[in-house]
């Protein structure tokens, strides 16, 4: 089934998901995907606004510059998509506890959004941008930053020699996480 221009409002899908197929170019508003099983489905410039999608099951799901505004996605695992054309951005969204494993999403945006405990592990982030983004716990391990913007990120914590964080961009005093590992006291 294939679903274009179409505009989703208010549809509980927690206890029957979306029908099969591809959506292009639809927006959903007020939406509640919590625990829906999402895999297989493919999302073309969809739009996904005050939504949840916490748990939502990603197998093979295909998201092709989907956008997410002030959603709800709690423990979402995005490393079970199909990683063919993988990308979206995030605009004042809660992504605590989600899973972007191996993930190749380069210029990725997340602008003003939390994301306490997402794992980032080898996942390609070279040229995103997380502005005014909280990043407490999160997990970043062999994972690709060069030319990434955390300017005006904070609370993150990695170590630089297991990361490629060339022309990675930082600012003062969030930088200093980056030196956590070696237990110094920084003073100002």
């Amino acid at each position: 089934m294939e679903f274009f221009e179409k505009n989703f409002k208010k549809i509980d899908y927690t206890k029957e998901g979306p029908e099969a197929g591809v959506y292009e170019c639809c927006t959903f508003l007020n939406c509640d995907f919590s625990g829906a099983n999402l895999s297989g489905l493919r999302f073309v410039d969809c739009e996904f606004t005050d939504s949840n999608l916490s748990n939502a099951k990603l197998d093979q799901t295909n998201f092709q510059n989907a956008r997410f505004r002030n959603c709800k996605m709690l423990g979402l695992e995005f490393d079970h998509c199909n990683g063919f054309g993988l990308s979206f951005s995030f605009e004042n969204c809660m992504l605590d506890h989600s899973s972007f494993y191996r993930c190749k999403i380069p210029g990725t945006n997340f602008s003003n959004s939390h994301l306490q405990g997402v794992d980032f592990t080898e996942c390609d982030l070279s040229k995103g941008m997380f502005k005014d983004c909280n990043l407490i716990q999160a997990i970043f391990e062999n994972t690709v930053m060069e030319s990434t913007d955390f300017s005006t990120a904070h609370s993150y914590s990695f170590d630089p020699e297991k990361n490629r964080i060339r022309k990675a961009i930082f600012s003062i005093p969030a930088v200093t996480g980056l030196l956590e590992k070696y237990g110094i006291e920084i003073k100002k």
